[in-house]
């Protein structure tokens, strides 16, 4: 598939305004393609660009996780270990007794939060796609102001006040019962920030970006890069609003650096990122990660009971490993069973299908009906590439 007609059939998206501007980049091996559509703003004066810098919220999530799993890696932390020696705030854990009861009607938990729980989310707290409905631990968790939804790092408190206000509420689950999603992405990164005995944006600047290149990727962008950083968009009952200004919460470095959501980042700064691990941990000559941690976190750690739960897809097609969801069967029009990667809800995607690495960065935010319909096209175009590759 030629670079023009990715770009026609991608722009043609943005041509019918279901979104203002869109950066994309499809790899083969070491063969490159990038292109770019639409603008970064609603005046439509300033193109996107290959360069743009893009809010990935939850593709932060296996940023996180390989930092943690550099320090499993040193042996710095074991997958097994409670995470009571390093986060006391989360020990001696009470349970509701069922996911809907009031907060006081807790029995206790049957054994610790373990760093595996938090990286494969099955540590009983987070969001519950197989039920959405509202429950009296969502109002505590809003009243604590702990955040349930977009990302929003400039309303959030510290690390400290954070993990404090979560170890007064119950789990909702028992560890290791159930995959919930997020709350463990944000927690595994303080994790990280206090087994290396710094914030967690300096362990990534000198453990993952640095040695990658990573040269725009971080929880703020600096004042002279703002102006390839535009506003970001969502929609209110039809009319396209402005979610977050280019001079808003991402603007200034934040109290709360989310392992979960928070980084911005590029086209290339994702895909240097995306291709060490297809690597194996290494790239450019350096090693990041030991081919062992690249394959546990590539791999789906649900069980079969766990998945009919309910996992990462509603129709079970898709695992969890450590910060990806992780392909478990071959889709008609889309990716191949082996294949990982994640997406985030402020509108971005990438995913790693053998050879075929796709990124997809965009300045809308997904519908309350989930990923806009360019996702789907996306994604259509990266299983016809890597059927191709296979075929040839």
């Amino acid at each position: 598939m030629t670079v023009d007609e990715i770009g026609k059939r991608l722009e043609a998206h943005v041509q019918a305004d279901e979104l203002l501007g869109l950066a994309w980049l499809v790899a083969t091996g070491d063969q490159v393609s990038t292109g770019t559509a639409g603008h970064l703003d609603s005046s439509r004066a300033v193109p996107v660009r290959a360069d743009t810098v893009f809010r990935i919220s939850s593709m932060t999530k296996p940023v996180t996780a390989v930092a943690a799993s550099i320090l499993i890696d040193e042996g710095v932390l074991d997958p097994a270990e409670p995470v009571d020696r390093l986060l006391p705030e989360l020990a001696d854990r009470r349970v509701l007794a069922h996911p809907a009861a009031e907060i006081t009607d807790t029995v206790a938990a049957r054994r610790p939060i373990t760093v595996d729980d938090l990286l494969t989310f099955r540590l009983g707290w987070g969001m519950d796609f197989a039920d959405f409905s509202p429950k009296p631990l969502d109002a505590a968790w809003s009243e604590l102001g702990l955040g349930w939804g977009p990302p929003t790092p400039a309303e959030m408190p510290n690390p400290d006040t954070w993990l404090a206000r979560l170890g007064t509420l119950p789990l909702q689950y028992q560890p290791g019962e159930r995959w919930l999603y997020h709350v463990g992405a944000p927690i595994l990164g303080f994790l990280v920030a206090r087994a290396a005995g710094k914030p967690l944006s300096e362990f990534l600047a000198e453990r993952v970006f640095g040695p990658l290149g990573m040269v725009d990727t971080g929880f703020s962008v600096p004042a002279g890069k703002l102006d390839r950083f535009g506003p970001h968009y969502a929609d209110r009952d039809g009319a396209r609003i402005v979610f977050d200004p280019a001079d808003g919460q991402w603007s200034t470095p934040p109290a709360f650096e989310g392992g979960g959501d928070g980084l911005v980042s590029t086209l290339a700064d994702y895909h240097r990122f995306a291709r060490m691990l297809r690597d194996g941990g290494e790239h450019d000559g350096i090693r990041i990660l030991s081919g062992e941690a690249v394959a546990a976190m590539t791999r789906n750690h649900l069980t079969a009971e766990q998945l009919a739960r309910g996992g990462p897809n509603p129709d079970g097609s898709a695992g969890w490993g450590y910060g990806v969801g992780v392909q478990l069967s071959d889709l008609a029009d889309g990716p191949r069973a082996g294949s990982y990667g994640w997406s985030g809800g402020l509108g971005s995607t990438w995913s790693n299908d053998g050879a075929v690495t796709g990124i997809l960065l965009t300045n809308q935010t997904w519908s309350s009906a989930g990923p806009l319909p360019v996702f789907a096209t996306f994604e259509s175009i990266l299983g016809e590439v890597a059927r191709a590759g296979e075929a040839a």
